[in-house]
């Protein structure tokens, strides 16, 4: 029994069949692409689960691939980088991407990531109310849906995921840690620019000025607080 469809992008085609050996004898099925345009083809076409996707491609790059996917797929998307320096690791999180994996790295790493992108991609809505509102906002939980000052945002997976979290925790900070590990998995911890990507970005799609927000608030050195207003 497959564990899932993975596309694998990457101009190098070496990696890709060392890729596709590891993955298969780990019980994945794995399609390939060796650039961002064939990638996006493919997903199109094969609807994988999961994008192993390297963000230094000739023509278009990771990154672009990446920005380009997430305009109709939710898909999740791993990033495989050789850049090590927060910049680069939050240009991935910018684009769209759902995690990173820094080059050379350990297969049971890479596993684990792929596993914890695909639980959170198949799990269940969480317990609770099937909607929310407050003034200039509207969340519909059961279709994924959000509503910032009458009109409709997309949110990306990632995204949604962290908005429910703090609405359910509503009036009371949430710390790093527990966000990260809500939204991202038992494995997660020590990722503050996770966070801070996501949250910026969030507030940028539903905060009437992001500059200066009203629901999504930081705690200084804990964490984040969503008020509803009044």
């Amino acid at each position: 029994m497959s564990h899932g469809r993975i596309l694998v992008v990457d101009d190098d085609p070496q990696i890709r069949r060392v890729m596709r050996a590891t993955l298969v004898s780990h019980g994945y099925e794995v399609i390939e692409a060796r650039d961002g345009e064939a990638a996006l083809a493919e997903i199109g076409r094969e609807a994988p689960n999961l994008v192993l996707l390297d963000m230094n491609m000739p023509g278009l790059s990771g990154l672009e691939t990446c920005r380009a996917l997430r305009a109709t797929s939710d898909v999740p998307v791993i990033i495989l980088t050789v850049r090590e320096s927060e910049k680069d690791k939050v240009a991935a999180l910018d684009a769209g991407a759902d995690d990173y994996v820094t080059k050379p790295f350990g297969i049971e790493e890479l596993l684990a990531r792929i596993r914890a992108a695909l639980r959170r991609s198949a799990a269940s809505p969480d317990a609770g109310p099937r909607a929310f509102s407050c003034p200039g906002l509207e969340i519909d939980f059961e279709t994924r849906r959000v509503s910032a000052q009458g009109r409709d945002v997309r949110l990306t997976p990632k995204e949604f995921d962290l908005l429910r979290h703090l609405v359910a925790h509503a009036g009371r900070p949430v710390t790093h840690r527990e966000l990260l590990q809500a939204v991202w998995g038992p494995d997660y911890g020590d990722e503050p620019e996770y966070l801070r990507v996501f949250v910026n970005q969030v507030r940028k799609k539903i905060e009437p000025n992001p500059a200066r927000p009203q629901y999504v608030l930081t705690e200084p050195w804990v964490g984040y607080r969503f008020e509803p207003g009044k």
